[in-house]
């Protein structure tokens, strides 16, 4: 005898299957713990695995990107960095990345947008910069290195306040969010919204964690400058 379902089951698992909710939490991802979802595009850096931390170590400015392309989505991440008095200490969260070789350091490098990690006195984290473009900073501006061109269409927050720059806590983790959806992107550094901005230059592209590059890690071995990255999450839209 076969047992029928009761219509109760049966909308229950409906639901489940075929519900846009069920289907938008599938979409997320963990990338945090998966070293197969990651690719090393050169040899300056270092990524290692400490439970569900990623730790980076770098000679010079690099990115440890994913393998997989987004488009639309919405990240989130947490991020601490060292505090050092003796060396620059810099890093960031790249997005809509493009690779491409380049004969000057025999290897590939990245280039994209950029949400700042910067715990320097000018306190720009959350900040939006193009890495390795002559775009470069692209909110806030920058007294000599901001050329947004024709494809930054406007600004919805153009005011770098102190209750931006205080966002972020250096030598604590830090939340950051990003959310890019068509030519709109929002970055958020511990719930406060830093860069809210539309720029239609780069459609999709790899998600990447960078390490700025430590002088005394290449001389020495020094790895007081470690970048660490933790709870990693990405949300297709």
């Amino acid at each position: 005898m076969i047992k029928i379902p009761s219509l109760c089951a049966f909308c229950a698992w409906f639901f489940l299957i075929f519900s846009p909710v069920a289907s938008a939490a599938k979409e997320s991802l963990n990338i945090g713990r998966d070293a197969s979802l990651w690719m090393n595009v050169s040899s300056f850096g270092e990524a290692h695995w400490l439970g569900n931390e990623i730790h980076l170590l770098s000679t010079a400015n690099w990115f440890f990107l994913t393998k997989k392309r987004y488009r639309d989505f919405e990240l989130e991440l947490e991020v601490l960095v060292p505090q050092l008095d003796d060396e620059y200490v810099n890093s960031g969260i790249i997005f809509r990345a493009q690779t491409k070789y380049s004969d000057d350091i025999n290897s590939q490098y990245a280039f994209g947008y950029q949400a700042e990690v910067d715990p320097s006195d000018r306190r720009w984290s959350g900040g939006l910069y193009e890495q390795a473009t002559e775009r470069q900073w692209l909110f806030p501006l920058h007294d000599e290195r901001s050329n947004p061109g024709e494809h930054f269409k406007e600004n919805y927050s153009p005011q770098w306040s102190d209750e931006k720059s205080a966002a972020f806590k250096n030598g604590q983790w830090n939340h950051y969010k990003i959310r890019a959806q068509g030519p709109e992107i929002k970055i958020w550094v511990n719930d406060v919204l830093t860069t809210h901005v539309k720029d239609t230059h780069l459609s999709e592209g790899h998600i990447g964690i960078q390490h700025h590059g430590s002088t005394s890690f290449a001389e020495r071995g020094d790895t007081r400058n470690t970048v660490k990255f933790r709870n990693i999450y990405v949300r297709e839209l």
